[in-house]
């Protein structure tokens, strides 16, 4: 029977249902040096935050097959030392998303009724009525930032307070939001529009500081803001400047930039309501993330494979070895083509040519999900969890397996929203050789902008000269045209960033079509 290693409280639903896979044993707050002695023995490891699940553990645990953690975030956790052993991570994502709606609906309620405020005055002798006149949640629009799993929730509930839900996701389909009752539009709209916005996006780059002063200033003089997400996606010093000067009327928040948040200046406004990230923090979630966890470690032990995996089980090594190079292609190709194209989609389309194609694809499209849908979820995406992050959000994957075609051994082609991006794979290193109909030699890493121009004398001048203006340095150019004073593509590698009055000039040169800046960069974790 197997034997399974409980090292921080658990719920004991979770308890329960580890006993029916194997031998349980419950220790608390061990250091690190008896976690390593006593691991060598278990086949899992069930952990919370407090436990570090270092890689001096991993390595003394000989028998280990999976490590389990109730809640979300894995920071406490080795992942790629686990990964290099083989161990699969599990997590339960899903156990808290109701109480993080629903924390989001109390602070609405609160944010509309000055609920906090009113308390604060009444327990210090007053009784000022006149000061805490709030305004109705029904028939008000909420605009909802992330349609993903938290923010649907929230769009059904706000349907049963009678609200209209607008939403903003750039990578969720009109299908998935049609389910909700939901209105996709711009996030320029949904702050235009709505009398109360909620935020339920990841903390990924690409949404570092979503919400600033210039996102502030759209917004109606009567809106309200909840963020019970993570910190760092509103901008906490432009919240406090437009909730002191009046700007918007209030705001909720769950979560700081830095937590504790200490001497913040947004704590000594009477227009903010704020909660110590307890979003999550209800008995029903710490049963049921304990009751998942134990569910993923359970089916890890019996041969199956988890809904919930951080990371991916290893392929065979001389499998991984071709594949691998492959996967970081297709992850490129993917990034690239949401950076050129950008866009909703609703499916994404992968052929496979030649060598490639008789060899196990599914790193490969996990690879392709990843590429472009990572920018938008903090979910880690692998080749067990990519397929249901993209049905989660809709979108349908098509895979076709060909003979080669062409003068290359192995070719892959992404294609979304009509427009296709191909690769393949020369001396180990990926290679981009078509975007759509031009011909191109790029190796898709670093710093680039591609215009789509007329091919006519002194655009590609005019460019060079503008940014020669501002101290952006070449490093290569590559032009195709589709015929002589047709259309043109070129790709410029540059070595430093550009900036958005760089990119507006450029964008303003005469027979100028269109102009992206792109940065591509890392590879595949599979």
């Amino acid at each position: 029977m197997p034997r399974i290693l409980v090292a921080d409280p658990l719920a004991e639903d979770g308890l329960e249902r580890l006993r029916r896979a194997g031998e349980v044993t419950v220790v608390s707050k061990l250091p690190e040096a008896e976690l390593i002695r006593q691991i060598p023995d278990f086949d899992a490891l069930v952990v919370r935050s407090e436990t570090r699940v270092t890689e001096p553990v991993l390595e003394a645990g000989r028998k280990l097959r999976v490590v389990g953690r109730a809640g979300v975030g894995v920071d406490n956790i080795d992942v790629p030392a686990a990964t290099r052993k083989g161990i699969l991570v599990v997590n339960a994502p899903r156990g808290n998303i109701v109480a993080a709606a629903e924390h989001t609906v109390a602070l609405l309620f609160a944010v509309a009724r000055w609920v906090a405020q009113a308390d604060a005055s009444v327990k210090r002798g007053e009784w000022t009525r006149s000061k805490f006149i709030g305004t109705e949640i029904r028939g008000k629009t909420l605009g909802v930032i992330g349609l993903g799993n938290v923010g649907s929730e929230v769009a059904k509930r706000a349907h049963g307070l009678e609200m209209e839900v607008i939403a903003y996701d750039p990578v969720v389909s009109v299908e998935r939001a049609e389910l909700f009752n939901v209105q996709l539009v711009a996030l320029k709209e949904l702050l235009e529009r709505a009398d109360f916005i909620t935020v339920h996006v990841p903390l990924v780059d690409a949404n570092r500081n979503l919400i600033g002063s210039s996102e502030l200033a759209l917004m109606k003089p009567t809106a309200r803001l909840v963020n019970t997400a993570r910190g760092g996606i509103v901008n906490e010093a432009d919240l406090f400047q437009a909730l002191s000067s009046g700007r918007i009327a209030a705001a909720a928040i769950d979560v700081f930039e830095n937590e504790p948040p200490g001497e913040n200046p947004l704590l000594t406004l009477s227009n903010l309501v704020t909660t110590p990230h307890i979003g999550a923090s209800t008995v029903e979630a710490q049963v049921s993330v304990a009751f998942d966890v134990a569910e993923e470690v359970a089916a890890v032990l019996a041969g199956d494979l988890p809904r919930f995996a951080v990371n991916a089980p290893a392929l065979p090594p001389e499998e991984l070895a071709f594949v691998r190079p492959f996967a970081d292609l297709t992850e490129r190709l993917a990034a690239l083509h949401g950076q050129l194209f950008g866009g909703r989609v609703s499916s994404i389309e992968l052929d496979f040519e030649g060598e490639v194609a008789e060899h196990d694809i599914n790193l490969l499209v996990a690879s392709a999900i990843k590429g472009f849908l990572q920018p938008f979820t903090e979910d880690r995406i692998n080749a067990v969890n990519a397929r249901l992050i993209a049905a989660n959000r809709g979108i349908t994957l098509v895979e076709r397996r060909t003979r080669a075609k062409g003068s290359y051994a192995s070719l892959v082609t992404v294609r979304l929203q009509a427009h296709d991006i191909a690769g393949t794979v020369l001396m180990g290193e990926p290679r981009a050789v078509r975007i759509d109909s031009f011909r191109v030699d790029l190796v898709p890493d670093g710093r680039f902008l591609v215009s789509r121009h007329e091919d006519r004398p002194g655009v590609v001048g005019r460019v060079g000269t503008i940014l020669g203006e501002h101290d952006v340095n070449i490093a290569s150019m590559q032009v195709g045209r589709d015929a002589p004073r047709g259309s043109a593509m070129m790709i410029l590698a540059v070595d430093d960033r550009v900036s958005q009055d760089v990119l507006e000039r450029l964008r303003e040169v005469v027979g100028m079509s269109d102009l992206r800046y792109v940065e591509l960069g890392g590879t595949s974790d599979g």
